[in-house]
């Protein structure tokens, strides 16, 4: 009954027929085309507060009209807790003709203290498994457990994302050094690049956010120096004009509804020939009183208004 109650109300919000039409309907995903050259991933944080299963997420994902899911290790671990088979998630998925385009883990990889470092990638390793088995494609590396950091040896945390690249190789997943602007490492887009640069892996890339660019102080014109193999999925959202120094992740918007300069950085993006995913990832409160489908296809209906937006004439 709450559900119902609050989906009533944000249709009554809107005043229009059409947004009742979107909350029901289910929409082929877009085909590619010069004026939206990109493929749309769905990070599951986005309605995380609907507390779904992950399969009916699935079931949402796919009804919204994308092309891709990005889930969270920690809901497949949840979900294999509760008795779900890995083997029907991927026949779920596969189905409904998603791909699993990368996910979300927590792995310390990045550390000093050995052994954490090496529970760290048993944990990766484990992660990386569970990925494979649903034919997940990239994992985010971010800089768990050094997120208080600032004086980590450059060169270091190259060595050790090497080390997480060679685990991947041999579990065929793809960590990406994914940029945290609120972390004191790897806060900065050019903190993750020279990560990726100083492997002399022929794989490392790097996993970039929209807000997470901002909360950390890096201009979009640095994704330009990237070309598609160095970054193959780009977490797309919006940010209100609140100050980086207090602004939080549950600040996060859909796309054209804040002040990023999302002209520029999609340009940006294309210029360099990126043509991978962009994958709304929001935390938003007053998304999650929401229904979660509505959630789902109001994202993916702003982000390609701003993609056509970008590339329109």
């Amino acid at each position: 009954m709450n559900q119902l109650f609050t989906r009533r109300g944000v249709l009554a919000g809107a005043g229009t027929a059409a947004l009742a039409k979107l909350a029901s309907e289910a929409v082929a995903a877009p085909p590619r085309s010069l004026s939206e050259p990109f493929g749309y991933c769905f990070n599951t944080s986005t309605i995380r507060g609907q507390k779904r299963p992950l399969p009916e997420v699935v079931d949402i994902v796919a009804k919204a009209g994308y092309h891709a899911i990005e889930p969270w290790l920690r809901e497949i671990d949840d979900y294999v807790a509760g008795g779900g088979s890995l083997k029907d998630l991927r026949k779920r998925i596969e189905d409904h003709g998603l791909t699993m385009e990368s996910a979300i883990g927590f792995a310390e990889w990045i550390v000093d203290d050995d052994a954490r470092r090496a529970a760290g990638l048993e944990q990766a390793k484990r992660d990386m498994d569970r990925l494979a088995q649903l034919g997940g494609k990239r994992i985010a590396a971010p800089p768990t457990g050094a997120t208080d950091r600032s004086d980590l040896d450059p060169m270091k945390i190259a060595e050790r994302y090497r080390a997480l690249l060679e685990l991947g190789d041999r579990m065929g997943v793809l960590p990406q050094a994914e940029v945290w602007g609120f972390s004191k490492t790897l806060t900065r887009l050019s903190s993750a690049v020279v990560a990726a640069l100083e492997t002399g892996h022929p794989k490392a890339c790097v996993l970039a956010d929209a807000y997470h660019l901002y909360k950390g102080g890096s201009d979009v014109s640095g994704l330009r120096v990237l070309g598609p193999l160095g970054m193959q999925i780009f977490h797309i959202n919006d940010y209100p004009g609140i100050d980086r120094a207090v602004i939080k992740d549950a600040d996060r918007v859909y796309p054209g509804d804040g002040i990023a300069p999302m002209d520029t950085l999609l340009r940006n993006l294309h210029d360099v020939g990126f043509r991978g995913y962009l994958s709304l990832e929001l935390f938003n409160p007053d998304y999650y009183k929401q229904d979660a489908f509505l959630v789902a296809r109001t994202g993916l209906e702003k982000t390609r208004a701003v993609v056509r937006k970008a590339f329109a004439g």
